[in-house]
């Protein structure tokens, strides 16, 4: 019952870990980007964001 067990599903290679990684860093930052880009455009325009005619 001791036996080395295989493990189960896919394993990844050291190449396609270091892909996920960089691709996960990637979207991380242009979310980061997108928000920035959307606190930047609300503050530019102020309160007249709120100001529409019904």
């Amino acid at each position: 019952m001791d036996e080395k067990r295989e493990p189960q599903g896919i394993v990844l290679t050291e190449a396609q870990l270091k892909s996920r990684r960089q691709r996960s860093i990637a979207i991380a930052l242009a979310l980061g980007i997108l928000v920035v880009l959307f606190f930047a455009v609300t503050l530019v325009k102020g309160p007249a964001v709120l100001v529409r005619p019904l």
